[in-house]
Formats: C-alpha cells, sequence, structure tokens
C-alpha cells in the first residue's frame, strides 16, 4: 500500500528531531542540491581565486572606513 504524502508528513513529524534531521539531509541530497562538503569547497576555491587575484595586484583594496563611511552615508547611519 502506498501513503500518501499527507500521511508520510504525520510519520515523518513523529519522529525524533535527530531523525528527522537525518530524513531531511537525505532528501535534499535527493534533489541534487550540494553537500555542506561541496559548498565548503567551492568557497574554499572562491577564496583561492580573490586572494590570487589580491597577489597579482587584480583587484582594487579598499581600506575598510572607506566602505563604511560610504554605507553610513548611503543609508545616513
Amino acid at each position: 500500500m502506498v501513503k500518501t504524502e499527507a500521511a508520510l508528513t504525520d510519520d515523518a513529524l513523529s519522529l525524533p528531531v535527530e531523525a528527522r534531521i537525518r530524513l531531511v539531509d537525505r532528501l535534499l541530497q535527493s534533489l541534487n542540491s550540494p553537500t555542506q562538503n561541496e559548498i565548503e569547497e567551492a568557497w574554499a576555491k572562491e577564496v583561492d581565486r580573490r586572494i590570487a587575484q589580491i597577489e597579482r595586484g587584480e583587484a582594487k583594496l579598499v581600506p575598510a572606513e572607506e566602505v563604511f563611511a560610504k554605507l553610513r552615508r548611503k543609508y545616513r547611519r
């Protein structure tokens, strides 16, 4: 017998928190979403790319004080 979505939802909600977390993780993985490791790997590559740009002089660096002053002016705070 095939359960309805409502019955599956009720069953899932009756699980302990840790089991629901594992279920959510597995469901998300089934959607071909990137895993946490893949996300962290992508960010690490992006950080490396940006560092390399800075080291090659390809990135324009702006002092934090200048950035925050511009934001304060823009948002009047």
